[in-house]
């Protein structure tokens, strides 16, 4: 995304907490009122498997995928297998509907704090809905936490800041509850905004680094690239501190707080 590295993306890697990722998807779904749409949008739809429950909760609706990735367009469209749903690998910040048709549904689930100023893109993809039409997002709200303020800090630090500082504070891409709460009110819909905190229990050696590589460290890996030495300094540099601040308890599982801003914004009906 523009003002930030570019961003490698592993679909397994992404996939290995798979179910703790996918559950503020289904939270964010269960406050859209759709019933019947006709067509559905997915702006990050990363590997496919969220945009797959969205073809199978409206069948009859055409769903349309949509990811800067081509790693994940590809992934997702391997294990496609519904005739009305369809990928495309695109930047979300300039693609559009298909022309004629305003969607009922868009969702953009944890993709807007990779892109700076997305504000205005909200109020973009508000005039693309049909009346009565829903636009659902969610982003972090954890950029405070120790699992993103370890990685800024090493980013910053004077052995990497050279080569990974760039876009290393992350926390100005993403805007107040508040904001978010005005912005879809000043775009004509009806918003409805809210914050969840969630206790993922993680399993496994490094369990928060490895959530980390899948989404955060993403760019750092990207930048390092082939340079498999600076790479495991980075990363053994990074576990060590992510050890000391999520220590595993006693039973081997480690929690990982996520705190994360929902939001829901609705078109009016049809008069």
């Amino acid at each position: 995304m523009t003002g930030q590295l570019a961003t490698g993306w592993d679909p397994a890697q992404y996939l290995r907490y798979a179910d703790e990722r996918s559950r503020p998807f289904f939270d964010l779904l269960a406050r859209v009122p759709a019933s019947s749409p006709s067509l559905v949008i997915d702006l990050g739809s990363g590997p496919g498997t969220l945009t797959r429950t969205l073809a199978e909760r409206w069948p009859d609706a055409d769903v349309i995928g949509v990811d800067s990735s081509e790693e994940m367009i590809t992934r997702a469209e391997s294990e496609s297998s519904f005739a009305r749903l369809t990928y495309m690998c695109a930047d979300v910040r300039s693609w559009l509907p298909p022309s004629g048709r305003e969607p009922d549904v868009v969702v953009a689930n944890a993709v807007l704090q990779w892109i700076p100023g997305h504000l205005g893109l909200i109020e973009t993809i508000a005039g693309w809905l049909a009346p009565g039409g829903s636009f659902a997002f969610q982003v972090p709200a954890n950029f405070d936490s120790p699992s993103h303020v370890v990685i800024r800090d090493l980013r910053e630090s004077a052995r990497w800041r050279d080569r990974l500082g760039e876009g290393a504070d992350r926390q100005a891409g993403v805007a107040s509850p508040e904001s978010y709460l005005e912005t879809l009110a000043a775009a004509g819909l009806e918003p409805d905004v809210w914050q969840t905190t969630y206790l993922h229990r993680l399993t496994g050696d490094d369990a928060i680094l490895e959530w980390v590589k899948g989404t955060a460290l993403r760019p750092v890996l990207t930048a390092l690239g082939d340079d498999e030495a600076a790479t495991e300094a980075f990363l053994a540099e990074c576990a060590a501190a992510l050890r000391a601040a999520y220590p595993a308890g006693a039973d081997g599982t480690t929690v990982f707080p996520f705190r994360r801003t929902f939001a829901v914004g609705r078109a009016r009906p049809a008069a």
